[in-house]
């Protein structure tokens, strides 16, 4: 469940997004007054059709993109205007490493950016790297690694600055589905590791309902939250939970509400 509005510091938001409106220059009206609040350790998945404003609202909530109306605001950061920006991570739908440079400079690129040496940071990076699998091809080029071992390596660049909150946009829609499954694993592990903040986009079912702590099911044109579904399954998750009950009336139950907000946004543009 969302959020509430408290100003009291332990139920403050991370981030809230309140009234967003964002129309783009040829007209497109692709946010509409979306209000959301993301709770500070909760796993939160936007769901939705392709169209209904999920990267956009990544996009603002990461300062890629500003609002046309609307604000959002930082409740938790207690320290200072724009501080929240050395707080988050982004990881991309495609990996967007830098194909001249080794697995351990694309890495760096995020501290090497902010000043910082490779020496100083080596311990850092390969910490990174170890996270995610992948300290044996820190001297690997892209070229030499598989889709979901890229993905790894994106996940590293947004991991090594130590975020409190990560923005993840479809990262694994391109993976086949036994990658995409250990990369959910991974990812439910390295929150439960590292204390992170999730807002996660993407289209699929099956993958908010394992993934999520809350699912906003958002409707197209424009986009807005059409329906919010809670995820009370304790962690961690495994396989087990894949084929249990519970996962298979939750997935019932965010199919159902997708149904229904693809429906209403049919009806609008009818």
């Amino acid at each position: 469940m969302s959020s509430s509005s408290s100003a009291a510091a332990p139920h403050s938001p991370v981030v809230r997004l309140e009234g967003v409106t964002k129309s783009f220059a040829n007209g497109t009206l692709a946010l509409d007054r979306l209000t959301l609040d993301v709770a500070p350790g909760e796993f939160l998945s936007l769901l939705g059709p392709s169209g209904c404003g999920k990267s956009t609202a990544l996009r603002i909530i990461a300062g890629l993109s500003h609002p046309t109306s609307g604000r959002v605001d930082w409740p938790s950061a207690g320290e200072g205007a724009g501080a929240h920006a050395r707080s988050i991570g982004f990881v991309f739908q495609e990996p967007t490493l830098m194909p001249w440079a080794t697995v351990f400079n694309n890495v760096w690129l995020p501290l090497r950016l902010k000043g910082r040496s490779k020496a100083s940071v080596r311990d850092a990076v390969m910490d990174a790297l170890e996270r995610v699998g992948l300290a044996a091809f820190a001297d690997a080029y892209p070229r030499e690694l598989s889709g979901g071992m890229k993905m790894r390596v994106s996940l590293a660049r947004a991991l090594v600055t130590r975020p409190k909150l990560l923005l993840m946009d479809e990262p694994f829609a391109a993976l086949d589905e036994i990658t995409r499954f250990k990369l959910n694993n991974d990812i439910l592990k390295l929150q439960a590791e590292l204390g992170w903040t999730v807002v996660f986009v993407t289209h699929s079912v099956f993958e908010s309902v394992y993934l999520s702590s809350r699912i906003v099911v958002m409707a197209a044109r424009p986009g807005r939250v059409f329906d919010e579904i809670a995820v009370p399954v304790p962690r961690p998750r495994n396989e087990s939970f894949r084929t249990s009950p519970d996962y298979v009336a939750l997935c019932r139950e965010a199919s159902d509400a997708l149904t229904r907000a693809m429906q209403a946004a049919g009806r609008e543009v009818a």
